[in-house]
């Protein structure tokens, strides 16, 4: 016998109103994800985001998803027995490990991905930096081997593909510039960013392992919710951005600059937190802006 709802159906039809105009407002526009985090690892938090990106694609938003893959690269240097190297706790990318980075992002984690999204009933389609030279890059000025920063994005590939009703989904694995036939690999928080900005996408999310930015680290009460750029100086001065949350903050400057007009960093450990922060009035997570 299947189990009766638990919640009132004066709710359900209270939560559907809520989200009706936020559906209308959507519909139409372009949203960047990047994928990472705890909602990478877990299978049930994966299952979750990825029917979240299905309902944005079914009602007609357009959906771009980005993901990096950092643990599962490390399981699988940890497999083959390579050791790594670290320049001041940066990782260093030879060119060995290079091609690991490579056949784990595009050839096993995007493809999974893809499948997941299909399963849900989506059209997804698997993308490389590299495809039709979305990504072109340069090494970073600190020489990390096969590591590389963003100095072109050339969105024609994806665009093509949101017009056709696709999910493009992103690994960054990037190309060198003319004339460097290399491969390299990209911080995704970044490779999102400046994909958000090339798109002139409505929003920027970043699913974090965090519930936001913070007033104090150890009380998850103490959320911000929204911060104008310009008070972001002001909160590193003073510490409450700090540590890791300064290079996802960067990356909400970097698409803000570049004028999109949203940016989010959300908790990725709470189920559905994507529908939650564009659907309903409470929202979640820090908005810049």
């Amino acid at each position: 016998m299947k189990e009766e709802n638990t919640l009132p159906s004066e709710t359900w039809s209270e939560v559907l109103v809520q989200a009706l105009p936020y559906f209308k407002n959507w519909c139409g526009k372009i949203v960047v994800v990047k994928y990472g985090g705890n909602a990478m690892l877990n299978e049930e938090l994966k299952q979750a985001v990825m029917e979240d990106i299905v309902l944005l694609n079914t009602i007609g938003v357009k959906v771009v998803l980005v993901h990096g893959g950092g643990p599962e690269i490390n399981n699988m240097l940890d497999r083959v027995g390579k050791e790594s190297k670290f320049v001041d706790g940066l990782r260093y990318t030879d060119a060995e490990t290079m091609e690991i980075v490579q056949m784990v992002l595009t050839g096993k984690l995007n493809k999974d991905i893809v499948g997941i999204l299909l399963q849900k009933g989506g059209k997804a389609v698997g993308l490389s930096g590299v495809d039709s030279g979305l990504l072109r890059a340069v090494k970073t000025e600190k020489d990390l081997g096969y590591v590389g920063e963003v100095t072109e994005v050339n969105p024609q590939i994806i665009t093509t593909l949101l017009d056709q009703g696709f999910i493009p989904v992103v690994s960054t694995v990037a190309l060198g510039e003319q004339g460097d036939d290399a491969r390299y690999n990209i911080n995704a928080d970044t490779a999102a960013a400046k994909i958000a900005v090339a798109l002139k996408a409505e929003k920027f999310v970043q699913l974090t392992n965090v519930p936001g930015v913070l007033r104090d680290v150890n009380d998850p009460k103490s959320l911000i919710k929204r911060i104008e750029k310009t008070a972001i100086g002001s909160l590193k001065a003073t510490g409450i951005i700090s540590s890791g949350m300064i290079p996802k903050i960067d990356c909400c400057l970097t698409a803000l600059e570049g004028g999109v007009p949203r940016t989010h960093i959300i908790d990725g450990r709470v189920p559905h937190s994507l529908l939650i922060e564009m659907f309903s009035d409470y929202g979640i997570g820090t908005m810049i802006y």
